[in-house]
């Protein structure tokens, strides 16, 4: 979420103050994000250090300063809307990092964990429901915000019962393939190997091939 640019927006309707900034943000966006008005103000001066956003001046320093946008804080609020944001890099979900770590650790009981997660998103999920019914018709920032959460949590049930299929036709104690490690032997002659490789090798049996569902 870009406050920054929000506040842009906010300011490109007029004058305003940063209580009044706040306000009007969390007004927009069904009041789903709260914002600090403490980050407010210290987003403005970043705004005014860069040009972006201009103060009324010293005589009206305190909680009533007025801030308007400039006409370079104007351009960068139209490239900000038309430029789309970096998707090609895959957010570090942490319930993703959870799910696999649990694969490698003794003991736990994915498909119990992936039920646990799955019950928390769909009460998210009905209280969202709950919050669109009972908002007022004409407030189409609040839909559309349940909207698009509602969307995101039903993506996660999907994934958390498609991993929850794929674990189930694995075989028996089989795994996914770890991630691989680097080599002892990389930089040692041709067709030598240590000691230790020569003690894995007689240890480790060959890989099984485990035909995963697409």
């Amino acid at each position: 979420m870009s406050v920054r640019h929000a506040l842009l927006a906010l300011l490109a309707e007029g004058p305003k103050y940063g209580l009044q900034l706040r306000q009007e943000f969390e007004a927009r966006t069904g009041e789903v994000w709260p914002l600090n008005v403490g980050q407010v103000y210290l987003t403005l001066q970043r705004l005014e250090r860069d040009q972006l956003v201009e103060s009324e001046g010293d005589e009206h320093e305190g909680p009533q300063k007025s801030y308007r946008i400039t006409r370079r804080g104007s351009a960068e609020l139209r490239t900000w809307l038309r430029t789309p944001p970096d998707l090609t890099t895959p957010p570090r979900d942490e319930l993703v990092i959870k799910v696999l770590v649990a694969l490698r650790l003794p003991g736990v009981d994915v498909t119990e964990l992936l039920q646990v997660h799955r019950h928390y998103v769909v009460e998210l999920m009905q209280r969202y429901t709950y919050l669109k019914a009972e908002a007022p018709p004409d407030d189409v920032s609040l839909a559309l915000v349940a909207d698009a959460e509602l969307f995101r949590l039903e993506a996660i049930v999907r994934w958390l019962d498609a991993t929850d299929a794929r674990l189930r036709h694995l075989p028996a104690g089989a795994i996914p393939t770890a991630a691989a490690v680097p080599d002892p032997t990389y930089g040692a002659a041709p067709g030598k190997a240590t000691s230790d490789e020569a003690t894995r090798r007689e240890a480790t049996p060959e890989p099984t091939r485990v035909e995963t569902p697409r």
